[in-house]
């Protein structure tokens, strides 16, 4: 189920990942403000397409304007605690991890997630990245289901 939204044209290509934050204080008074501000806060989406014969259209938060494309919400991959993962149960991440460069720190602090929060088990990838939790966790790479 896609939707149509406007972007910044830097980021209009398909495969394109982004957390929509919201309104910001340059939207204000925006003729586009309906066609730009129609995604849900705090969720990761990935631009799926973009709208053939659409215009560049001038905005005040991006120098290179936007451009119309169809987005969809993207899939989060997420390192939770292993006992009991398994596709269809629910999980919320296990907490902050300071270690940045981790290779699986990007999945242990996933875009678009809250740490507070419970998430359904699309499915189970496997073993994370990293040889050692420097946190002494036992991990596992999972695909949440983040959409509503």
């Amino acid at each position: 189920m896609s939707t149509v939204t406007l972007i910044g044209s830097r980021l209009a290509e398909p495969g394109t990942e982004f957390v929509y934050e919201g309104e910001a204080d340059a939207c204000a008074g925006c003729p586009y403000r309906s066609q730009c501000l129609n995604l849900e806060p705090g969720r990761k989406y990935r631009v799926t397409e973009i709208r053939e014969n659409a215009q560049t259209l001038e905005c005040a938060m991006h120098d290179d304007g936007v451009r119309a494309v169809e987005v969809e919400p993207a899939p989060t991959r997420a390192n939770i605690t292993s006992k009991g993962a398994f596709a269809g149960s629910k999980t919320s991440l296990p907490g902050p991890c300071p270690y940045v460069a981790c290779p699986s720190h990007e999945y242990c602090e996933p875009d678009g997630v809250s740490f507070d929060e419970e998430y359904r088990i699309r499915k189970i990838i496997g073993e994370p990245p990293h040889e050692v939790c420097h946190l002494d966790r036992s991990l596992e790479l999972v695909e949440l289901e983040t959409d509503d």
